[in-house]
């Protein structure tokens, strides 16, 4: 490739919207032109790097033996109603009508789509272990579209879905495309760690997600240095951060606490440490029987210094459909306002749950039911009959115990390029795919899906592999692995006969090479290259070929290596196989 029949424009300056790095150096790049909120051209030089993503995606995927096809962007609303998601999806699927007032959904993901194709075609176990993938444009309507590639509406996605007889058969399945992820992110060249997740709308029984490690990552990661342990935050198991409940020492106490509405007002009055209060979060069950809508009420307890994890919470017996109490419906049940609740002397009947780490707690301090007071010294049994429930409720943090008992958990931040799900026969019992067993009986097909997001590798390994001139790609996902620069190739001869033989040697080495002879200054030409991130750059020059020398430098090297100009080709290629 030349650079000058290619399409290059660079900016000095990023888009004022341009709010993290990697969404600042592809604009600078010049690698996406926004069209719309959340939605991007890709220009050549981004292209080509989507591209090298998905051969490298391709490729790790057949050789798993997952089948290749293409579906749909456009999808019924017929197959989302047949599993509920129609209306369980929200505002996030975009719906459409066409001219006859049909309603179609443009696809976020395809699980209804592959299931109604196989009921169709499968229908012995004879057929199965069957594994088909495609890469394809996703839409979801974020409400907030931000960080260019990395939370855009439009965006490229390799959706996977296997199919297999029985639940061993999914778990194997599972498996194998779990391997293929390590090996696909191995080969991108990038840093990341695969954690057990929590399902979320797709569903299913089971997860992992794969996080490319960066300082910026939305998501945090927990895990343990000396275990195999890890999941994400929200799926993160918290242990009591006491194993055991210590004797009542303090008797009960009524103390004012004027105008100290959260725990760390408390604690800061009283001069008491905030590990030792508890707060108190009201919620709401409402259910519908017999015309009549009827009402729970549930009292959360978290420690003062944990904070709620919400997915954890709708695990919990009988709050799947929970919602925070209201301020009317506060003062029915507790007698008081917000910011003094606690499980002591509550006006109506409430169901107490109380986090592990609560439930072990004594000599605590929780709101008296009374504006202006709080107790100290309050302890189970006691002063307050002991939970109803005790359950995981908050999120962990640095140095709790790791569940696996084998060391202390620590937290980093990572950014989100693929989950695996074990579903089961979450969309196949409710579309009905079957097949006959060994038996000739029908049974439902247990399924299991597998995303990367595509165009979101290119933001993710931009976050993690970056400097103050620009964007550090590994020699994998580079646009071009080398490029050469040759100095007044125009003016000198020599110059120009030592560029277009090394760049014929490169082509012929299978070298991924582009020759810049743009004719730029050599401070506009290498600002260019290092803000675009090309791995490796040779320099041609007359002052060089004089000594018979040629300039190599890395990315990532502080200064140039002179190599002499008959092992310049052998150099690059140990460089680009390291």
């Amino acid at each position: 490739m030349r650079a000058s029949r290619f399409f290059i424009s660079t900016l000095k300056e990023a888009p004022a919207d341009a709010e993290i790095v990697s969404h600042q150096l592809m604009m600078r790049a010049g690698m996406i032109k926004r069209l719309g909120s959340g939605i991007y051209t890709y220009m050549p030089i981004g292209l080509r790097v989507i591209r090298k993503v998905e051969a490298i995606v391709r490729e790790e995927m057949n050789r798993s033996a997952a089948v290749e096809l293409l579906m749909p962007l456009i999808q019924p609303a017929e197959l989302w109603q047949e599993t509920g998601r129609w209306d369980k999806m929200g505002a996030e699927l975009l719906r459409i009508k066409d001219r006859h007032g049909r309603e179609f959904a443009f696809q976020p993901t395809a699980e209804e789509v592959i299931t109604d194709v196989v009921r169709s075609e499968i229908k012995s176990y004879r057929q199965l272990p069957l594994n088909f993938y495609h890469i394809q444009t996703k839409f979801r309507d974020e409400r907030r579209p931000r960080f260019g590639l990395m939370r855009g509406r439009e965006f490229t996605m390799k959706d996977a879905y296997s199919f297999d007889r029985d639940l061993a058969g999914m778990q194997a399945s599972y498996q194998i495309m779990y391997d293929a992820y390590t090996r696909i992110f191995n080969r991108f060249g990038l840093k990341f760690r695969a954690v057990a997740a929590d399902n979320g709308a797709i569903g299913g029984s089971g997860s992992h997600e794969f996080h490319v490690i960066a300082h910026t990552g939305e998501d945090a990661l927990v895990y343990c240095p000396t275990s195999d342990y890890a999941a994400n935050m929200e799926a993160a198991e918290a242990l009591p951060a006491t194993a055991e409940r210590a004797a009542a020492a303090q008797a009960l106490s009524k103390v004012a606490t004027p105008d100290a509405t959260k725990c760390e007002l408390v604690a800061a009055q009283l001069g008491l440490p905030l590990s030792q209060t508890v707060k108190t979060l009201a919620l709401t069950v409402e259910t519908e029987k017999d015309g009549k809508t009827a009402k729970q009420y549930f009292m959360l307890l978290l420690r003062g210094d944990h904070e709620l994890n919400e997915i954890k919470v709708a695990k919990v017996a009988g709050l799947a459909d929970h919602r925070f109490s209201t301020e009317e419906e506060i003062a029915e049940v507790y007698g008081c306002v917000p910011g003094y609740l606690g499980p002591i002397g509550t006006k109506a009947p409430v169901t107490v749950v109380a986090d592990r780490t609560v439930a072990n707690m004594a000599d605590f301090i929780c709101g008296a039911n009374d504006a202006g007071y709080h107790y100290t010294g309050a302890n189970w049994g006691r002063d307050v009959a002991e939970p109803a429930i005790v359950a995981d409720l908050r999120n962990v943090v640095e140095g709790d115990a790791s569940p696996d008992g084998q060391g202390v958990l620590t937290i980093e931040r990572g950014i989100e390029v693929g989950h695996v799900f074990q579903l089961g026969t979450a969309y196949s019992a409710a579309m009905k795919a079957t097949f006959l067993d060994e038996n000739g009986k029908p049974a439902p097909l247990q399924m299991g899906c597998y995303g990367i997001g595509i165009t979101r590798i290119l933001g993710a390994a931009i976050e993690q592999n970056f400097d103050d001139k620009g964007i550090i790609w590994p020699t994998s996902l580079a646009p071009f692995e080398l490029v050469l620069c040759p100095m007044g190739m125009d003016r000198s001869e020599a110059v120009k006969q030592a560029t277009e033989q090394l760049y014929a040697e490169a082509v012929a080495a299978g070298i991924d090479v582009i020759v810049d002879d743009r004719g730029l200054r050599p401070g506009q030409m290498f600002a260019d290259w290092e803000l675009i991130g090309v791995p490796h750059r040779v320099v041609i020059g007359d002052r060089g070929l004089k000594e018979g020398n040629l300039e190599y430098q890395g990315r990532r090297d502080a200064e140039a290596t002179a190599v002499p100009v008959a092992e310049i080709l052998g150099f690059v290629q140990g460089k680009l196989a390291q």
